[in-house]
């Protein structure tokens, strides 16, 4: 698999709404054998970012995390600089990729990171916009899309339109799913994706990204650089180096799915836990919750957790103590 342009960089703009798959795609893109070595950027709606212990470990990719803001409108600059940086070490020989991959937050709307690859000359000169790619999470699918302007315009600037979670809807919900979809974007190919499963050669180098269609659907595509998130939507983040009891833990997932449900959009952490030698990944969108074990802890390394959570109008200091209860206590000196 070969760019089809071999003086410009094709890149990938990876959407979808919170907890749709995005990052489990990503593994799989990552994991095919084709060949090509991959620049990955992750953006992340809050402080903190754990995608990249989400991601395959025994690659070379160059993976850059924008943790410091939603890369379609606060971070749009640092976006711009580490496209120019990665144009200039692949020009000098000290880095080595073949094409680029951008994650974006859950959070984002695609039209300013697309809009970025037409208006900036230096990203313009180096770089061609091949697709975006939308993940949808048909469990949520239908509220998500009521709810948030950034789900539909997702859907809307979407190339492919990949669905994850299928296995939890009955075959007429995802009929009508489609068909909401088809109606939204008529020319966007609908296929399942399921755990990240999904044809590379159907999402890289297709050429599918097209401006007069894009103007046609947003004729400001060019000129409207404004996005504003709804302020109900806020991230926070618990980190403690000491570790978490088992029991304790797994209780507080119980309160927070129930009485937190219907506003966590997206929840996900390694944590590291009492009597476990290995981290333990968690995912969660609104009721839905799993956990896996990560890689084993290096000796050598700090063992912390990490946990960041995304909702509407969650109570922070409420969680920040629940989770320092779920602790182990410390053994006095």
């Amino acid at each position: 698999m070969k760019a089809a342009n071999p003086t410009t960089i094709p890149v990938t703009i990876l959407t979808g709404y919170l907890g749709s798959g995005k990052t489990t795609l990503l593994n799989h893109i990552l994991s095919e054998n084709h060949g090509e070595k991959i620049a990955v950027i992750e953006n992340e709606f809050g402080e903190a970012g754990i995608d990249n212990e989400l991601l395959v470990q025994d690659r070379d990719e160059q993976i850059i995390e924008m943790n410091n803001g939603c890369i379609c409108c606060t971070v749009r600059g640092d976006l711009v600089r580490i496209l120019g940086d990665l144009a200039q070490r692949r020009a000098d020989g000290t880095l080595k990729f073949d094409r680029a991959i951008i994650e974006t937050t859950g959070l984002a709307d695609p039209a300013p990171v697309a809009q970025t690859f037409f208006v900036d000359d230096d990203v313009v000169a180096n770089y061609h916009l091949d697709a975006i790619v939308t993940m949808v999470d048909a469990k949520h699918a239908n509220a998500q899309l009521d709810q948030h302007h950034e789900a539909q315009e997702q859907v809307g600037f979407a190339d492919r339109i990949l669905l994850s979670k299928t296995d939890l809807v009955s075959p007429e919900a995802l009929l009508t799913l489609r068909t909401r979809l088809r109606t939204m974007n008529s020319h966007a190919p609908v296929e399942v994706a399921e755990f990240g499963h999904a044809a590379v050669d159907q999402l890289l180098d297709i050429r599918a990204f097209s401006l007069p269609q894009v103007l046609a659907f947003d004729p400001a595509f060019l000129s409207d650089v404004t996005h504003e998130h709804d302020d109900t939507i806020a991230s926070f983040v618990f980190r403690s180096d000491r570790p978490f009891d088992p029991e304790r833990i797994e209780a507080f997932m119980g309160i927070i799915i129930e009485r937190f449900g219907v506003d966590l959009l997206r929840y996900k952490g390694v944590l590291s836990v009492e009597g476990a030698d290995d981290r333990i990944i968690f995912q969660g969108v609104h009721m839905l919750f799993a956990s896996t074990p990560g890689r084993r802890w290096n000796a050598t390394e700090k063992r912390e957790s990490v946990l960041v959570f995304i909702g509407r109008k969650l109570p922070r200091e409420w969680f920040m103590g629940a989770l320092d209860a779920c602790l182990v206590e410390t053994v006095p000196s």
